[in-house]
């Protein structure tokens, strides 16, 4: 899995998820993707830690409405028992 027990999952609207609350809104979402990327993505790494920042571009549809999404998303990465896992992830608007 990908994701540390301790995951802190920031969403562009102000939500805070776990872990456990970001996998059981992943299961019945409320929006559907369509298409979904990441734009000018740029990644440091320092030691067993990694800051990763793209552009999220895509579009998708949430209550029968077509919608385009643009966001700024910030991650940070740890590599736990030798594999990389997502610690902390925020979305902002840009």
């Amino acid at each position: 899995m990908l994701l540390s027990d301790q995951l802190s999952y920031g969403h562009s609207v102000g939500r805070i998820e776990t872990k456990a609350e970001f996998i059981a809104a992943s299961m019945s979402p409320r929006t559907i993707w369509k298409s979904l990327g990441p734009v000018d993505q740029k990644n440091d790494i320092s030691g067993d830690t990694a800051i990763s920042r793209h552009i999220m571009a895509g579009e998708n549809e949430r209550e029968g409405k077509s919608n385009t999404a643009k966001m700024g998303v910030m991650m940070v990465w740890q590599k736990q028992n030798g594999a990389w896992k997502m610690l902390a992830r925020q979305g902002y608007k840009i």
